[in-house]
């Protein structure tokens, strides 16, 4: 009886110590509050990093790329050699827009990307279109066009997979932070402490997500 005693002491201990390590190591969304994610913990982190993008040391469009990253995903997947945002995407980009409309002074980049069958100039054509199609959808979401600005097609020329074949993964758009609107050299114009309380009051308010093939060379 006493092994077993021991045994179950020892399971009991490891489970603690996944759970603790599963608590630890699992992402922030983007409901957290505000300066969670450079809150490591550390007394005075998150007073630092508000005083470096303040003076300019850290610069606060960085930042807000690294956290951006970190805390929704950025790519969306399409149907073969399709601009059609499918209930998947829709739930992505849902999540983007609830992001975005945190920071209306950010500009964000959507590139768009396809698998390699098809000509060169098709699939340039379909990643743009599948770009316009994210902005587009963004937009309708309440997220300021102006915000949007920037669309790139990489075409067929940035594969995820290396493959000849139709590959989804490689079919996709990518959105990035790329800077701010007004794009002054200091943070929001030393508008930084407007944009933390903003956060702060949307935080604790709670949220719910708003719920083309052709051509002669088909691409994907």
């Amino acid at each position: 009886m006493k092994p077993l005693l021991v045994s179950t002491a020892a399971l009991m201990a490891l489970s603690a110590c996944s759970q603790g390590i599963f608590q630890a190591e699992r992402p922030r969304t983007f409901r957290a509050e505000a300066g969670a994610i450079v809150d490591s913990g550390f007394f005075g982190n998150a007073t630092m990093n508000n005083t470096l993008v303040m003076n300019g040391e850290r610069d606060f469009a960085y930042a807000l790329a690294e956290r951006f990253d970190a805390e929704v995903p950025a790519t969306v997947n399409f149907p073969f050699n399709s601009a059609q945002i499918g209930t998947e995407a829709a739930r992505t980009l849902d999540i983007q827009a609830g992001w975005m409309r945190q920071f209306p002074e950010v500009r964000f980049s959507v590139y768009g990307h396809t698998d390699l069958v098809g000509s060169d100039s098709y699939n340039q054509r379909l990643g743009q279109r599948r770009a316009q199609a994210v902005v587009n959808y963004l937009v309708s979401r309440g997220v300021p066009r102006s915000s949007l600005v920037a669309l790139v097609s990489f075409g067929e020329t940035q594969p995820v997979i290396l493959t000849q074949n139709r590959e989804r993964a490689n079919r996709r758009t990518v959105t990035e932070v790329s800077g701010f609107v007004q794009r002054h050299p200091t943070v929001l114009n030393g508008r930084y402490a407007e944009v933390i309380f903003r956060e702060y009051v949307t935080s604790a308010q709670p949220s719910s997500n708003q719920g083309g093939a052709g051509g002669d060379f088909a691409g994907g």
